[in-house]
C-alpha cells in the first residue's frame, strides 16, 4: 500500500474505524477518505455506488457497523442483521465495481458456532449452530465474509475479512443498556465510585470465558496485513486476538482494582444476575496464523483498561 495511497475507512468514527484511522495517519498514510453517516448512508445502494464512483479509492478498511452487546442484540436483530449486511454488500460490491486493490472487511468472533471446539480454529466456520443472542449478527458477517470470497474466486479481486476478538479501546460505547461487557462494566464500576455505591449488579454468572483485545492492537494488525501481505496467501479470513482468555468474574475483579485505584478504603461487591444470559460459554481464538504471518500485540489487558479508564476518568 503506497504512501500517496487513496484509502477510504468506511466507520472511521467507531472503535475500530477510529484506531485504523488514527494508526494510518501515525504511519504516515495523509490521502484517506472518510465520510460520515450524515454525508453517506451506507445501507443505500445507490448512494455507495456514487460514492466509490466519485472517490474511487484505491485501498478499503471496511469498519462500518451497527453493533452492540447482548442486549442490543437480544432488543434488535432485525436492525442487526439488516443494517450489517446492506453495509457489507453495498461497499463491496463497489469496490469491485470501482476495481479498488484491496479491501479488509472486519468482521467478528460470534460467527462461530455455540459449541465449536477452543481455541477456535477459521475452518471451525459453519460447522455448528450459532449463538442465539447475536444469530443476526453474525449471520450478516458470515455472510460478507462470503461475499469477498465469491467476488475473490469469481472476478479474482484482493478481499479479506479479519475476525477480531472481543474488542475495547478509545471511542468506545459505555451505554449500560447497549454497550459491550468490557465498556459496561467499565462504566457501572465508575457509576458506583462517583454515587458512593457500595454494589454493582453484572449479567449472567460470571463464569464465561472472554478474550479481549485493544482496538489500537487490532488497528496495527488491519494496517500490517493492508501493508505487506497478499490477501490470497492468507486464505478466507484470518483471526486477530491474543490467544489469552479470562472469565467475566476474573475481569470484573480486574475492573474494579483499576476504578477503585487510589481510593483507599472503598471497595464495592458484586451481585451476578444469573436471570440474564451469559451468552457464549467461550469465545478464544486460535491466532497460529495471524502469529506465523509476524503479527502479535502489543498492549495487555489490563494496561488496555487502564488506559481508556484514564481517559473516561481525566
Amino acid at each position: 500500500m503506497e504512501k500517496n495511497a487513496k484509502i477510504y475507512v468506511a466507520g472511521h468514527r467507531g472503535l475500530v474505524g477510529g484506531a485504523i484511522f488514527r494508526e494510518l495517519r501515525a504511519q504516515g498514510y495523509d490521502n484517506i477518505i472518510t465520510r460520515t453517516h450524515a454525508e453517506l448512508d451506507l445501507t443505500c445502494q445507490e448512494a455507495v455506488k456514487s460514492f466509490f464512483s466519485e472517490a474511487r479509492p484505491g485501498y478499503v478498511f471496511l469498519a462500518a457497523a451497527k453493533v452492540g452487546g447482548i442486549g442490543a442484540n437480544s432488543s434488535y436483530p432485525a436492525e442487526f442483521i439488516y443494517q450489517n449486511m446492506m453495509i457489507g454488500f453495498n461497499v463491496v460490491h463497489a469496490a469491485y465495481a470501482c476495481n479498488v486493490k484491496k479491501l479488509l472487511n472486519l468482521g467478528s468472533s460470534c460467527i462461530y458456532p455455540r459449541e465449536a471446539p477452543q481455541p477456535l480454529k477459521e475452518e471451525y466456520l459453519l460447522t455448528g449452530l450459532l449463538e442465539p443472542t447475536n444469530e443476526a449478527y453474525a449471520l450478516a458477517k458470515i455472510a460478507v465474509i462470503k461475499l469477498c470470497n465469491s467476488y475473490n474466486r469469481q472476478y479474482r479481486t484482493n478481499f479479506i475479512s479479519v475476525m477480531p476478538s472481543n474488542l475495547y479501546g478509545p471511542g468506545d460505547n459505555y451505554d449500560i443498556d447497549n454497550g459491550h461487557v468490557l465498556p459496561v462494566m467499565i462504566q457501572k464500576f465508575h457509576n458506583a465510585k462517583i454515587t458512593g455505591s457500595d454494589a454493582v449488579t453484572l449479567w449472567g454468572d460470571g463464569a464465561p470465558r472472554r478474550e479481549f483485545l485493544y482496538s489500537e492492537d487490532l488497528a496495527k494488525a488491519a494496517v500490517f496485513l493492508m501493508r505487506e501481505k497478499n490477501f490470497s496467501d492468507i486464505g478466507e479470513f484470518i483471526n486477530i486476538g491474543t490467544g489469552v482468555d479470562i472469565t467475566i468474574k476474573e475481569l470484573a475483579q480486574m475492573v474494579m482494582e483499576i476504578v477503585y485505584a487510589g481510593v483507599p478504603g472503598r471497595k464495592c461487591s458484586v451481585t451476578w444476575d444469573a436471570a440474564m444470559p451469559n451468552g457464549t460459554f467461550r469465545k478464544l481464538l486460535d491466532v497460529s496464523k495471524i502469529s506465523a504471518l509476524g503479527w502479535k500485540p502489543g498492549v495487555s489487558l489490563r494496561e488496555g483498561i487502564q488506559t481508556v479508564y484514564n481517559a473516561i476518568n481525566a
